[in-house]
């Protein structure tokens, strides 16, 4: 059974594994409540995985260790396996699936373990490593739904309490369940006062469908940004915890998380990935009745692809109102382009890039359309543009 006092010993154990990540307050994040960071992307692999990865490896007996240790992974519980395996002098052999980002594959490796790339998601390598686990007899290494894991994450939950006694509500991505189980069991039995808060991604509400219709639920097919909570199943032990311990569960869109990491970037120099800006996104956007409270968001990783973030971050502009396309049909007549230019300068806008073509079959045979992306403030910023072209007499498309 998870109890405080095996979490108290996993944060014993730990202590020469991990690296402190102390509390950041986030000034500006959100207007109506008082926002503090858990930053675990700081962590050492980058992600809070390492401790449950880390504890669970100590604990086995000598035989297990001599076997070898396997896991499966979209990336971050491979890298806090791939690492304590080789502290403790274990061989290790991670399953991922095939889509999982570049970056995490090559990190897994330079940790010390071997890699078996599999076809389709993570479901799909956690079964072939249950496969392989049984031909060559390792041990299995769960990412969420093991006691010894879930305790490690639960550490999360101590420190938090320890720095921030007077915490009101500590938010927690869910992918599998592992890392909010043991965090809300810590706090929970601590101080049963404080709200525990679970997010999930729309596109893969595994949990929250769960605690919704009163069972474990298996998603026919799940698609976020969040990779690292891409989960279409949670655990047994994990959904008992979440019942026992966790307030609420809310879902955010991949919009909502593009915003949260960009916002991230800016305000706090710090580099998130999907699941670690997930409980974030639910703060920002309003998603959870904290208003006026002091609030934690647990960033659980930071382990985000390069070659997606540009893409996130014109996501998260987008989703902001930071950029926008306007799309001007004109008549083909000296001085219309200089009449624009002159409104979007006047009303302190950026031009990224213009687009001017002759009107189609069907339109004004005198017209034309001009398509402008500009670099704006905010939606209210967006829409002053907008009523000046219209007042000027010019035509949105």
């Amino acid at each position: 059974m998870l109890t405080l006092d095996k979490i108290y010993h996993a944060s014993y154990v730990l202590k020469d594994v991990i690296r402190p990540t102390n509390i950041v307050h986030a000034a500006g994040i959100c207007d109506e409540c008082d926002v503090y960071l858990k930053p675990e992307n700081l962590q050492i692999t980058g992600s809070f995985k390492v401790r449950g990865s880390g504890y669970k490896i100590s604990q086995l007996t000598d035989e297990e260790k001599a076997r070898g240790v396997i896991a499966c992974s979209a990336g971050n519980h491979a890298q806090g396996v791939a690492l304590a395996a080789t502290k403790y002098g274990i061989k290790s052999l991670i399953c991922l699936p095939d889509g999982a980002p570049i970056s995490k594959v090559e990190a897994t490796k330079n940790y010390g373990a071997d890699v078996c790339m599999v076809p389709g998601i993570y479901d799909d390598a956690y079964n072939e490593a249950l496969k392989l686990r049984d031909e060559k007899n390792y041990t299995f290494i769960h990412p969420f739904d093991d006691e010894n894991v879930i305790a490690g994450q639960g550490t999360i939950g101590i420190e938090i309490m320890n720095e921030m006694p007077d915490v009101d509500a500590v938010v927690c991505a869910i992918g599998g369940g592992g890392l909010i189980s043991g965090v809300a069991c810590a706090i929970k039995s601590l101080n049963p006062n404080i709200k525990i808060y679970g997010v999930q991604a729309e596109g893969a509400p595994s949990m929250y469908e769960s605690v919704k219709k009163g069972k474990p639920v298996c998603l026919d097919n799940v698609s976020t940004i969040a990779d690292g909570i891409q989960v279409k199943e949670p655990g047994e032990h994990t959904f008992e915890y979440v019942k026992q311990y966790v307030d609420d569960i809310v879902t955010v869109s991949d919009d909502e998380i593009s915003s949260a990491i960009l916002k991230l970037i800016e305000s706090q120099k710090m580099i998130a990935e999907g699941a670690g800006a997930a409980p974030l996104a639910a703060v920002m956007f309003n998603k959870l009745p904290v208003k006026g409270k002091k609030v934690v968001c647990v960033v659980s990783g930071g382990n985000i692809d390069v070659t997606i973030l540009s893409r996130v971050i014109k996501r998260g502009l987008l989703m902001t109102g930071r950029q926008q396309t306007v799309c001007i049909e004109l008549q083909d007549k000296p001085g219309q382009l200089l009449a624009v230019s002159k409104i979007i300068a006047d009303k302190g806008a950026n031009v990224i890039s213009i687009h001017h073509e002759r009107a189609s079959e069907g339109t004004d045979v005198n017209g034309c359309y001009l398509r402008i992306v500009l670099e704006t403030r905010n939606y209210d910023h967006v829409k002053e543009i907008h009523d000046a072209l219209i007042n000027a007499g010019f035509k949105l498309v």
